[in-house]
């Protein structure tokens, strides 16, 4: 059917959007979470065997088969791992979380120190940007005459200024 929606399959619906309490019925093959999180077989299994997952159901023919609850879990370590938190941390998390609610404290703790992190890329990243807009703003100023890098003193005040704003929302 020509303009219509690609289908969401239901295992794609729960990796997207988790609910509360996710159905722990074991029902999605590995190709099928592979699509939906994109994450490949390999990354998957070895997510199993560090720990991050349960130990995953098997059906009658041992192939794996994923819960909502586990496609849950996948959603959150992806953007854990999106935001550049290492493995080592997303483990700890996961170990923490198994040991029950005594945890929560070390938990959230865990967490907010990554937010500062993923903060403090953020704003490097957003100062990197400024500077790269420089650039394309001196060029268009050029209109294609040859140049070399930056002009001078004025530039490296823009990009100095730049920095300097930068600075300031770190510390804010």
């Amino acid at each position: 059917m020509a303009g219509s929606a690609p289908q969401v399959t239901e295992c794609e619906q729960a990796f997207r959007r988790p609910g509360r309490a996710p159905d722990p019925t074991p029902r999605h093959g590995i190709s099928e979470v592979s699509a939906a999180s994109g994450l490949s077989a390999h990354t998957l299994r070895w997510y199993e065997r560090i720990g991050l997952l349960e130990p995953v159901d098997r059906s009658y023919g041992g192939q794996r088969r994923y819960s909502d609850g586990d496609l849950a879990r996948l959603a959150f370590l992806t953007k854990l791992r999106l935001t550049g938190m290492p493995v080592a941390d997303m483990v700890r998390y996961v170990e923490l979380l198994r040991a029950g609610d005594d945890t929560r404290a070390e938990r959230r703790d865990l967490l907010v120190a990554h937010r500062e992190e993923v903060r403090q890329r953020l704003a490097d990243l957003h100062a990197t940007l400024a500077v790269i807009d420089l650039k394309i703003d001196h060029y268009a100023e050029l209109g294609g005459r040859p140049c070399g890098d930056l002009p001078g003193p004025v530039a490296a005040a823009d990009v100095q200024a730049v920095e300097d704003e930068a600075e300031d929302r770190k510390s804010a």
